[in-house]
């Protein structure tokens, strides 16, 4: 089995736990060829955190979930010092991000302080206690899931944090008919809790990764399409309903998304409509709308529409 074609696999081996969320699943494979964190956001019920778990079980990665909660302190995720009795001596004991594939399971029911515990290991992928920086393993990536800002006992994840965030995907309620294929599963003896049972198994390992990722950054992107993507971003910051639009960090995320998704899909150059496919879940959780565009509801996604049927796509 080539690179590409386990990297593909991934997609049928998750779909052995997870009904539809097809856009969902290739977002996740894209974050993991571009060394990218993902945020994915739901109402509770759709099979977020199963999502993610089914394509732990499909990959030979060390991985560990933490629970976020609102009384998780910052050293329950990175690590602290612990006394040894018998040395007389401070150790170091690493926390749960010490891993290859971290869920961090509806990471805005824990306050701020304990949520910007992760930013350093999300954007230098390193942990710094008592003054000294510890790395982390490679690949380190880290997949996080929250319920939307409106639901009661959530906190808003700071801007800065959101931006080291490759990719935002939205896991919607299934239709009618992958409901009910759904319930036909657990009709049938489905056990979420056993995926093996289901039959994921591990499709791709870390050296596979590690090829792929070296193949993505060979796809060639032309003057033309990295001017689009900058278009696209600029046009971002002058709308009067954004109080806050991408950043340069989200046009570089744009980029490493569409070569991804370019190589995933067989070719070894982007075209502007691989900018189009990977533009709303590489942007909408960087741009920050005004209250009052908020009151009259306008959403990020909205903006982009309009923004990428605006903008000259070249030819």
């Amino acid at each position: 089995m080539s690179t590409r074609d386990a990297l593909v696999a991934l997609r049928a081996e998750v779909g052995k736990a997870v009904v539809g969320n097809d856009a969902a699943v290739t977002g996740l494979i894209i974050a993991l060829l571009c060394r990218g964190h993902v945020l994915v956001e739901g109402v509770p019920g759709v099979a977020k955190t199963l999502l993610v778990r089914a394509l732990a079980a499909a990959l030979d990665l060390e991985t560990t979930r933490i629970q976020f909660t609102p009384d998780l302190m910052p050293g329950d995720v990175t690590g602290s010092l612990v006394y040894d009795s018998h040395s007389s001596e401070f150790s170091f004991r690493e926390g749960p991000v010490f891993t290859n594939l971290l869920l961090a399971d509806e990471i805005n029911r824990t306050p701020p302080k304990t949520q910007s515990a992760l930013l350093e290991a999300m954007e230098e992928r390193q942990v710094s206690v008592d003054g000294r920086a510890r790395a982390l393993p490679d690949p380190f990536i880290v997949i996080a899931t929250q319920n939307p800002v409106e639901y009661e006992g959530t906190y808003s994840l700071p801007e800065a944090q959101l931006d080291r965030f490759l990719l935002k995907l939205t896991v919607p309620v299934p239709s009618r008919e992958d409901e009910i294929g759904i319930l036909s599963r657990h009709a049938n003896g489905f056990d979420p809790r056993d995926l093996t049972a289901a039959g994921v198994r591990p499709v791709a390992n870390a050296a596979q990764l590690a090829e792929a990722r070296a193949a993505v950054a060979g796809v060639t992107v032309s003057p033309e399409v990295l001017g689009y993507i900058v278009d696209l971003c600029r046009a971002t910051r002058s709308l009067p309903s954004v109080r806050l639009g991408a950043s340069p960090r989200g046009a570089t995320a744009l980029l490493a998304a569409t070569r991804a998704w370019a190589w995933l899909a067989g070719r070894d150059y982007a075209t502007p409509d691989d900018v189009k496919s990977l533009a709303r879940p590489a942007l909408r959780h960087r741009l920050e709308l005004r209250p009052e565009a908020e009151l009259e509801g306008v959403t990020t996604d909205g903006v982009l529409d309009r923004l990428l049927a605006s903008v000259p796509v070249p030819r």
